[in-house]
């Protein structure tokens, strides 16, 4: 296990519940796309696309503010797709960690939202994205946040800022292979582990 997955799970074990605003609550599953506390209509109704939030307006967005201000996550991934447009159609890459890591720990904010019809409790998150170096700017505009071990703490307790997670990671953090076009199908089973597979 590399240094960066390790400190992840030393980081979860060691977090312990407390009465402030910044609340351990281990790893738990999460809508992806996040609805912030405040929505008042049902979930059907909320059309904007929050799965990422973005850095340059993470604090001053009403979507994710108050999460940015108070409900911070790391969102452990094992990589990540982006799209690179060709001019025979869009081509997907993975990226993951260049030390071969498992884990490749995103910066993230998560809320709790009742249904408006069933007073249910939905757990929702996003995850931050920058601008990118060279790397990964050859594929894509953007990419997510990904946080080092020595910054775990600061975000989730709130003491980074906007102007601390804009730079993004080093180049060398991360290495990325091309997939198959087939992940751009929606008819592709999610659980499929070839998609991340090198296309010949």
């Amino acid at each position: 296990m590399s240094r960066d997955a390790e400190a992840l799970l030393k980081c979860l074990d060691e977090t312990s519940p407390n009465s402030g605003d910044f609340v351990s609550i281990g790893v738990l599953p999460m809508r992806w796309g996040l609805i912030p506390w405040h929505w008042k209509k049902p979930l059907k109704e909320m059309k904007l696309a929050t799965f990422n939030a973005r850095v340059e307006t993470v604090a001053t967005k009403p979507m994710f503010r108050d999460a940015f201000k108070r409900r911070r996550c790391l969102i452990p991934a094992s990589g990540y797709y982006e799209w690179q447009d060709t001019a025979d159609g869009k081509q997907p890459w993975y990226f993951t960690a260049g030390d071969g890591s498992p884990v490749l720990p995103m910066a993230g904010l998560w809320d709790e939202w009742k249904k408006v019809e069933t007073k249910e409790r939905l757990l929702s998150c996003t995850m931050l994205v920058t601008e990118p170096k060279r790397f990964v700017a050859e594929v894509h505009d953007r990419m997510p946040v990904i946080l080092r071990p020595d910054q775990f703490d600061a975000w989730l307790d709130g003491s980074m800022g906007v102007d601390d997670i804009k730079t993004p990671i080093d180049d060398d953090y991360l290495r990325r292979r091309r997939v198959a076009r087939r992940v751009n199908s929606s008819r592709a089973p999610n659980d499929d582990p070839t998609l991340i597979d090198e296309a010949a």
